[in-house]
C-alpha cells in the first residue's frame, strides 16, 4: 500500500501546517477549555481556514468549499487531528452535521446553515443520546408532539459535546409511537440552543470540560421548517449522520505523531517496549489503511457500514494502544503535563482524552454488532 496521496496532498499539508505555526500558541493541548483564550484560537483557526476556503474544502464552492476531493478533505482532517484539533467543537458541523444539511435540508436550510459552518462562525452540537438510550438510538422517546404547524418537544438528551458552547442543536426526537420497527417514527430537527425551553447542565468527568452535558427540553416549540428530512424518517438522516462520523475523525493522525515523538526517547527500542511500540506503529498504518479504504469508497459512493465501522474499531483501538504505551513510556513525568516539551509534555491529556474512545460517537460493541451482521449477511448470500 502506498500511503503517498500525490504532490497536490503533500501541498496542501505544507500550507495547513504553515497556517497552524502562525496560529497555534506553544504547547497547545487541544481546544476543550471554556478558557477564553482557548477558545479564540479555535475561532481565529476556523475563520483562517475559511477564509481561504480549507475548512469546508470538499464542500462545493456555492456553499462556500472548494469542489476538492474527498483525498483532500481527508488530509484537512488529518492535519487538524495531528495537530490536537484545533478548529474545536466546530469539527462536529464541519464532519457530519454540514454535509448532512446538504443532503436532506430544503434550499433554505441550505442557505441559512451552510455558508456561517463553511466561514467556521457556528457551533453546532448533536443530540441523539437519552437516560435510557444511549447506544440503541431507536429507543429514544424525547417526545415531538403535534403543536399547531409545528411540534413541541419535552424530555431530555444526555451526553451531549458542547451543548453549553454551541449556537444550534441537530436533535432526534420520537414524532410517531406506530407499532413495527422501532426506528420508525423518528424525526431529526434543528434548533437553536437559545430556544425557549432549552436547559443545559455540564456533566462533570475526567475529560474535561465542555464535553459532557444534559439537555433538558420544556415545551420547546420547533416549527415544520426546522424539521430536516421526511417526517417520521430521521433513522435514514442518522444513519447517515454516523456513516459520515466513524470516519470524519481521523485519530490514527494523532497517534503516529505520538508515536513519532517516542520514537526520539532512548527506551522505546528496548525490550518489551520495542515490541510494543513496533505492533503500535503496525496498527497505526493498518488503521489509516482501513481509513483509506472507506474513504475511497465514499468517494465512489460505495461506502458500506461494514467498512465504516471495520476502519472506525481500528482507530478508537489504535488511540488507546499508543496512550497506554505513551504514557508507560514517559511515566511520572507525565502526570506533570510541560507544554515546553512538545506531544511528550501532554501525555497525560492524551491519556485521559483516549479513554473516551470506544464509548463516543457510538460503542464499540456496537461498532463490533454491525461488523458482525454484515458479515453474516455476506456469508447468508
Amino acid at each position: 500500500m502506498d500511503y503517498d496521496l500525490g504532490e497536490s496532498a503533500a501541498a496542501l499539508r505544507a500550507r495547513l501546517r504553515h497556517i497552524l505555526a502562525d496560529l497555534l500558541p506553544e504547547g497547545w493541548a487541544g481546544p476543550f477549555k471554556s478558557d477564553p483564550a482557548v477558545q479564540k484560537v479555535t475561532r481565529n483557526v476556523c475563520e483562517r481556514l475559511g477564509a481561504e476556503r480549507l475548512l469546508t474544502i470538499s464542500w462545493p464552492q456555492e456553499y462556500g468549499g472548494a469542489a476538492a476531493s474527498e483525498w483532500e478533505q481527508a488530509v484537512l482532517r488529518e492535519e487538524m487531528w495531528a495537530h490536537f484539533e484545533p478548529r474545536g467543537a466546530q469539527y462536529m458541523g464541519l464532519s457530519w452535521v454540514g454535509p448532512t444539511i446538504m443532503h436532506f435540508g430544503t434550499p433554505e436550510q441550505k442557505a441559512q446553515h451552510l455558508p456561517p459552518i463553511a466561514s467556521g462562525q457556528v457551533i453546532w452540537a448533536q443530540g441523539f443520546s437519552e437516560p435510557e438510550s444511549g447506544s440503541d438510538l431507536g429507543s429514544l422517546s424525547l417526545a415531538a408532539t403535534p403543536d399547531g404547524d409545528g411540534w413541541c418537544l419535552n424530555g431530555q438528551k444526555i451526553w451531549t459535546s458542547y451543548a453549553n458552547i454551541a449556537d444550534w442543536y441537530f436533535v432526534a426526537a420520537r414524532t410517531s409511537r406506530a407499532e413495527g420497527v422501532k426506528t420508525d417514527g423518528i424525526s431529526i430537527f434543528i434548533i437553536p440552543m437559545s430556544r425557549t425551553g432549552v436547559t443545559v447542565r455540564p456533566i462533570d468527568s475526567m475529560m474535561g470540560e465542555q464535553h459532557l452535558n444534559e439537555v433538558f427540553f420544556d415545551d420547546v416549540r420547533v416549527e415544520r421548517a426546522e424539521l430536516l428530512g421526511k417526517l417520521n424518517r430521521g433513522w435514514d438522516v442518522i444513519k447517515y449522520v454516523l456513516g459520515h462520523e466513524r470516519i470524519g475523525i481521523p485519530r490514527y493522525a494523532r497517534d503516529e505523531r505520538v508515536l513519532s515523538a517516542l520514537a526520539e526517547v532512548d527506551d522505546v527500542s528496548q525490550g518489551a517496549c520495542g515490541v510494543a511500540f513496533a505492533r503500535a506503529l503496525v496498527h497505526a498504518r493498518t488503521a489509516r489503511l482501513l481509513n483509506y479504504r472507506a474513504v475511497s469508497e465514499r468517494e465512489r459512493g460505495t461506502l458500506t457500514d461494514l467498512h465504516a465501522s471495520t476502519a472506525r474499531i481500528a482507530s478508537i483501538l489504535l488511540d488507546q494502544e499508543v496512550a497506554e504505551l505513551a504514557l508507560d513510556t514517559v511515566g511520572a513525568a507525565a502526570l506533570a503535563p510541560d507544554p515546553r516539551a512538545g506531544v511528550l509534555g501532554l501525555i497525560e491529556d492524551v491519556f485521559r482524552y483516549s479513554r473516551s474512545a470506544t464509548i463516543a460517537s457510538g460503542t464499540i460493541e456496537v461498532q463490533r454488532m454491525i461488523v458482525a451482521r454484515a458479515r453474516m449477511a455476506q456469508v447468508s448470500s
